[in-house]
């Protein structure tokens, strides 16, 4: 397995639990994408999206990235107002929907049991996402959904998991970048109203305004 590539292998066998899980969701559900979902956007994007994993019935069912589920509608929904996406999110993959200036991707790639990676499987894992981030050439900002995207893409940045504080609204310099911490855009969070849409959207236009600035 080459750790220096930005996307692993759809049978990547690295972590043995999440390889069990993807095998059990593949006999269960043999039409489902079952694989390490791969990031979705533009390569020339100046913002990447950091998400925690692909969730069982949303990425690993479709193979694209917050599509299928309903933290991918909030998350396109809001890209699709700010300007960082053109067309029609259909919720699955062959739908028109097209990423402008941006690419989503997660810190863990493949579905974990119970939407939880386990430490080690992050670890694992985080090659991919420098890599990911090494292979943008005009890469400038990060939105990191939730506090799991923003310890990986530190620790991605061989920094360390508190180089920049937790909570939503916070922004600060990362290596080269600029971060955008936000609180993931899930369902639990939305339903009980610690994530607004308006939240969310403020996030976008902060990135939106740095960019342009």
């Amino acid at each position: 397995m080459d750790l220096t590539k930005a996307e692993p292998a759809r049978t990547c066998p690295l972590c043995p639990r999440l390889v069990d899980y993807r095998e059990a969701n593949g006999s269960a559900n043999p039409d489902w994408f079952n694989g390490p979902a791969p990031s979705f956007g533009d390569v020339n994007a100046r913002l990447l999206i950091v998400g925690l994993a692909p969730g069982r019935t949303g990425a690993n069912r479709t193979g694209r990235p917050f599509t299928g589920d309903a933290a991918g509608r909030l998350l396109y929904d809001t890209l699709l107002k700010t300007g960082f996406a053109t067309g029609t999110y259909e919720e699955r993959p062959d739908d028109s929907l097209v990423l402008t200036d941006c690419m989503v991707t997660n810190a863990v790639r493949c579905a974990p049991p119970g939407n939880k990676p386990l430490p080690e499987e992050e670890i694992t894992c985080r090659p991919f996402l420098t890599a990911r981030m090494q292979a943008l050439p005009k890469l400038r900002a990060i939105v990191t959904l939730g506090d799991v995207a923003r310890r990986n893409v530190l620790k991605a940045l061989d920094l360390k998991a508190n180089a920049v504080e937790a909570g939503h609204g916070v922004i600060a310099d990362a290596g080269p970048y600029r971060l955008f911490n936000s609180y993931h855009c899930s369902r639990l969070n939305t339903n009980t109203g610690r994530l607004t849409p308006q939240m969310f959207e403020e996030i976008f236009l902060s990135v939106q305004r740095y960019l342009e600035a």
